[in-house]
């Protein structure tokens, strides 16, 4: 089976070599010439929470020839359109794209390669890239190992070729097979919109959020938007790691305080992890918060559900995308208090 994947970045990196390592046939696919040929020339090599070195077939997007079975998506949503013209002459009839990157990009992607050759994913560990040929694991890999991939068909069947994806997918971590894809993707959602939307807003790390009363306090309110966005929609929220997100809404009578022994267990792990979104704007590139938070704030004025915390994180992202710095944590931090939430 040739297998490709598209968007060799931080995740892609350490999903496709791992993937090697375990035997299969792939072709890490990336616009960074510099990083392809330092893959090519010296491996891939994972540091973090996993330290080793492994060797990989890189290619730019402009060398594919060959027609590949299956394709990992994970190139950010502003590039897709880009990326998936550039993969469609290079799938077959039966080809899988199975999505494996932020927000819900699904509709989107079918609507160009086709709802056939569309399958849902969501990566449940964060990774940075250090720089050419290098990718550092921010997740334990303890968590790894248990919740590494949801991965699901848009309609909710149970397929067959199902199992030959959870079989890749499996050279790097557990994969779970779900009826309920789109539910997942929206836990995927909070759980990017609320310390990614945050690490990225505030210029700073997962820990450094989790160790602030006032930081969590707003980091609540985003969840609780999301939850409440989703729900007017339809949508019920998936388990993530073995728990269920719903809980972290803020219903009548119910106070932040009452949440963070759950924010800590489940997101204890990433202390480490730096979004992806603020090692954007760190190099001055746009990042994917219109596809994040920017994602929720759209869903809620469909239904009428206010996202005040939400589009706050949109307004600080998109203020250092423009002036090309990199949010200061103080700073911004009291542009969240001025709401006036109170942790109790």
């Amino acid at each position: 089976m040739n297998i490709a994947i598209m968007g060799a970045g931080s995740l892609g990196t350490i999903i496709g070599a791992l993937m090697t390592e375990g035997g299969e046939k792939i072709d890490l696919i990336d616009i960074n010439e510099d990083h392809v040929n330092r893959l090519n020339q010296s491996g891939a090599k994972l540091t973090g929470f996993i330290n080793k070195t492994i060797p990989v077939n890189a290619i730019t997007p402009m060398n594919i020839n060959k027609t590949y079975d299956l394709v990992f998506l994970l190139t950010k949503q502003v590039y897709n359109y880009e990326s998936l013209n550039q993969l469609i002459p290079h799938l077959h009839e039966n080809s899988i794209v199975c999505t494996l990157q932020n927000g819900v990009p699904e509709e989107y992607v079918a609507s160009i390669i086709g709802a056939k050759r569309t399958v849902g994913g969501v990566v449940g560990f964060g990774a940075t890239w250090k720089g050419p040929g290098e990718s550092e694991l921010t997740t334990e890999w303890e968590t790894v190992k248990k919740y590494a991939f949801d991965i699901g068909e848009i309609d909710g069947e149970i397929t067959s070729r199902l199992s030959k994806i959870k079989a890749v997918l499996e050279h790097v971590g557990y994969c779970e097979i779900s009826s309920n894809i789109l539910g997942i993707k929206w836990s995927k959602v909070l759980m990017n919109a609320t310390f990614s939307g945050m690490s990225a807003a505030l210029g700073c790390t997962f820990e450094e959020v989790l160790d602030n009363q006032s930081a969590m306090t707003s980091l609540a309110h985003i969840a609780d938007e999301t939850i409440k966005v989703a729900r007017a929609h339809g949508i019920e929220l998936a388990k993530m790691q073995g728990k269920d997100m719903e809980f972290l809404e803020l219903k009548d009578g119910q106070t932040v305080a009452e949440k963070m022994d759950f924010y800590e267990e489940v997101w204890g792990p990433h202390r480490k992890l730096k979004a992806s979104m603020l090692q954007d704007l760190e190099k001055q590139r746009k990042s994917e918060i219109d596809y994040i938070n920017g994602f929720v704030s759209k869903k809620g004025k469909e239904v009428g559900v206010e996202t005040p915390f939400n589009d706050l994180v949109v307004q600080l992202v998109k203020e250092a995308e423009n002036t090309k710095k990199v949010p200061d944590f103080t700073t911004n931090l009291v542009r969240f208090e001025s709401f006036g939430t109170v942790l109790k």
